[in-house]
């Protein structure tokens, strides 16, 4: 397989300040260039960027697992060990959850540690871990 190159997204925020503060202080995300309307940021290894907007639009849900998943949402799947150190900083930050750290499909093909949580914009972001990472794209 070809090595992955890095993904570029970019998020509507309405307050640029605040959610800066919280990808910076709280996600431990390093920063960028930036402007008056937008700040990058290091999002493991990808550019993620922060646009501020004059109005953000609603989100939806989707049932999986017994619980509301955020719809859209992003993030990245982890290490077992860094999506277990991640949880800890967020839950030491008092990070509302959206869905509380937890082990989704437990003993099943797709066993998975999972946590969604909001940015102070209200962007929804996931961060899972694999038990096995030949799960990722089990059918």
């Amino acid at each position: 397989m070809k090595s992955i190159r890095p993904f570029h997204l970019a998020v509507p925020v309405k307050d640029l300040e605040e959610t800066r503060v919280f990808y910076r202080e709280v996600m431990g995300f390093e920063e960028g260039r930036s402007s008056e309307c937008w700040v990058d940021f290091n999002f493991f290894g990808h550019q993620f960027v922060i646009h501020q907007v004059d109005q953000m639009d609603e989100a939806n849900v989707n049932p999986v697992d017994g619980k509301a998943v955020p719809v859209p949402h992003f993030g990245v799947v982890l290490d077992w060990e860094d999506w277990e150190s991640l949880s800890k900083r967020l839950q030491a930050a008092k990070v509302t959850f959206v869905i509380e750290p937890y082990i989704r499909f437990e003993g099943q093909v797709g066993e998975q540690a999972t946590m969604f949580f909001k940015d102070p914009s209200g962007n929804a972001l996931e961060f899972k871990s694999f038990k096995n990472d030949e799960d990722l794209f089990a059918k």
